[in-house]
């Protein structure tokens, strides 16, 4: 038995002791270079070809060869069986604690109600394998192509994330949102309460798309925009592996805080020998460091956990029920982030200004402002309002206090009016005005 096999047995002995409920557990011992390229394809062992794959890779190799950063000492796969990467470069103590830390992630995607509702665990890497496999194939179809292929999913990954913010939550379809608009315009008939204002007292345009503003643009075009059936299922396939990697967005801070508590907790429990001991220390604190000028979400998490554990909270309900927004929202509290030396700032014109410190009229501000920052909530909301009687779509930005970069809007609808096949105009917030952006996508 190596030394790993030894401490994987008794570290997994010791989740059980703990009461962690973690899926069967897997690891595969990497080199740096294999490290780059499962980072570069978000940890998958198979995944369609993109060129911002193979971009993100060639950055983080560039920076990794000059040491302008360094590489994860692990990554985890929402998958059962979990399967996780290790870096054959590690120390041994170093191994060990990836270890512990591993399994607090695996029993967070196991029980986390947004992995169990959003993501389908059992079938992680046969869904992004079938991906790649008909990608490949539709690259590979003569009258298809690559460029043809790449041309759509530039499109759908410009918009990936605008889609519906939870993860497998029920919508109405188009057909149920009508008979409801129906039946609450009849009833309303019925009783002699008129509850749609018309001067006319024509009746609703109830063939009008969309009925209700649609924030699943992605979906929006897949019903109705004029696309080949193999241009919807890539489409359908960017949408599906978005969703997938959605609750790890919405939870990040929990995450990470998690399975550092449940490593700094384990380690201290299995007796290590002191060199081991002693490197383990030193590599938790440079883990869990808070970081000037930017937040750190494995010291927020792992701060935020040991303080409700000596609270005597119900670690494990927290774990399945919270999200980073909820988990914030209920359990930063002013001593905490006075703990933490939280601050807000901002930049003007050349220089950075500190706008809130955490005393006890700012606290609540800084709360509020990583809340509006973390997960989705940093993706602003954009909906299809109409299209019209010239096949226009007329897009909403939903207003929550900050504005679209115009650039990056522009260029963004762009993309859409490629998939639409028509122009599409955004009405937007943009440098203290609403505007009104429209692109034909070319």
């Amino acid at each position: 038995m190596t030394d790993l096999e030894y401490y994987n047995r008794i570290i997994e002995q010791a989740t059980r002791e703990f009461g962690l409920d973690c899926y069967p557990q897997d690891f595969e011992i990497c080199d740096y270079e294999d490290m780059l390229s499962y980072e570069a394809y978000s940890g998958m062992p198979s995944r369609y070809p993109h060129w911002s794959f193979g971009k993100a890779w060639e950055r983080k190799k560039t920076f990794y060869r000059y040491n302008l950063i360094g590489l994860p000492y692990e990554m985890v796969i929402n998958s059962n069986p979990c399967l996780a990467y290790l870096m054959k470069e590690n120390t041994l103590a170093l191994q060990v604690l990836t270890i512990a830390h591993v399994y607090g992630h695996n029993d967070f995607f196991k029980n986390n109600r947004l992995f169990k509702n959003g993501t389908r665990a059992d079938y992680t890497v046969e869904m992004f394998k079938s991906h790649a496999s008909r990608i490949s194939d539709y690259i590979a179809d003569p009258s298809i192509g690559y460029e043809r292929v790449e041309r759509i999913l530039d499109a759908a990954h410009a918009l990936r994330f605008q889609v519906y913010r939870i993860s497998n939550e029920k919508h109405l379809s188009p057909e149920e949102i009508k008979e409801s608009h129906m039946e609450k315009y009849y009833k309303a008939q019925l009783n002699m309460v008129s509850t749609i204002k018309d001067s006319q007292g024509e009746q609703p345009n109830w063939d009008k798309i969309p009925l209700e503003p649609e924030e699943d643009i992605l979906l929006f075009l897949l019903r109705y925009a004029r696309l080949s059936e193999w241009e919807k299922d890539i489409i359908s396939i960017v949408r599906s592996e978005a969703q997938y990697f959605m609750p790890q967005m919405e939870t990040k801070i929990m995450n990470e805080g998690w399975a550092s508590f449940w490593h700094f907790k384990i380690l201290n429990h299995i007796n290590l020998r002191q060199p081991l001991y002693l490197e383990f220390i030193k590599r938790h604190n440079q883990v869990i460091a808070s970081r000037p000028g930017t937040l750190n979400p494995y010291h927020l998490g792992f701060k935020i956990f040991c303080k409700l554990e000596q609270e005597g909270k119900q670690l494990f309900d927290i774990r399945e029920q919270e999200r980073d927004v909820s988990f914030i929202r209920r359990y930063l509290d002013e001593e905490l982030c006075q703990e933490l030396n939280l601050f807000e700032f901002q930049k003007e014109k050349q220089e950075y200004v500190i706008r809130e410190i955490s005393d006890e009229s700012g606290w609540k501000k800084i709360r509020d402002t990583l809340i509006m920052n973390v997960g989705m909530n940093g993706i602003p909301v954009i909906k299809v309002s109409e299209t019209d009687a010239a096949k226009i779509l007329h897009l909403e930005q939903e207003w929550d206090g900050r504005e679209l970069l115009q650039d990056y809007a522009h260029k963004t609808i762009k993309y859409i009016a490629r998939l639409w096949g028509n122009k599409v105009r955004l009405r937007a917030r943009i440098n203290g005005e609403y505007k009104l952006l429209e692109s034909d996508g070319v």
